[in-house]
């Protein structure tokens, strides 16, 4: 992760930026598009149906490099002379990323996976950039802001913060029991 979450959502809010039909359009999604013959602006954020994928893609984006760079760590970790000697002995492709690449990125594979649910269950920032939670947006870090922000709800607030604690911290165990498991195998 390279740009911080407001930073990101900054930017993409002005990627799908929504002029109407016949004004220019300053969002670089809608100007791309508008090029194209009998093509209306789309309100990429306010638009039910297109919103969602909207901040998913913004947080794949996001996330991408991060992921890619250590699972391509994990790869490069694995042994050459174990997959040399795979192929040797017949193994084709597909036998050898499921009979060997798998299981020796497997526990890189979880913690990134944990990684990106405990991310997915905090998002708070892109929503709140882009969206402010309208528009069927809102995210459980989103409703608790509001609920203590907005309309001074205390005990509401509090209520979704031990729910999103008590949804996060299985996830958590899980990551710390695999993280010393691989410690005591060093």
């Amino acid at each position: 992760m390279a740009i911080s979450f407001v930073g990101a959502g900054v930017i993409w809010k002005f990627v799908y930026t929504y002029r109407p039909a016949g004004t220019p359009q300053i969002g670089f999604l809608n100007a791309v598009l508008s090029k194209f013959p009998n093509f209306e602006p789309i309100g990429w954020l306010v638009n039910k149906l297109t919103n969602n994928f909207a901040l998913i893609f913004v947080g794949i984006w996001i996330w991408v490099g991060f992921c890619m760079v250590i699972l391509s760590a994990a790869y490069k970790g694995i042994p050459k002379e174990l997959l040399e000697a795979a192929r040797i002995d017949g193994a084709n492709e597909l036998q050898v990323f499921r009979s060997i690449i798998i299981p020796m990125m497997k526990p890189t594979i979880a913690v990134v996976a944990t990684t990106m649910v405990i991310n997915v269950l905090k998002v708070f920032d892109i929503v709140y950039v882009m969206t402010n939670g309208q528009f069927d947006t809102e995210v459980i870090a989103n409703r608790m802001y509001k609920e203590m922000f907005q309309f001074h709800n205390f005990g509401r607030a509090s209520a979704i913060a031990v729910i999103l604690l008590l949804v996060i911290i299985p996830v958590m165990i899980i990551n710390v029991r695999r993280f010393r498991e691989q410690e005591a195998l060093r």
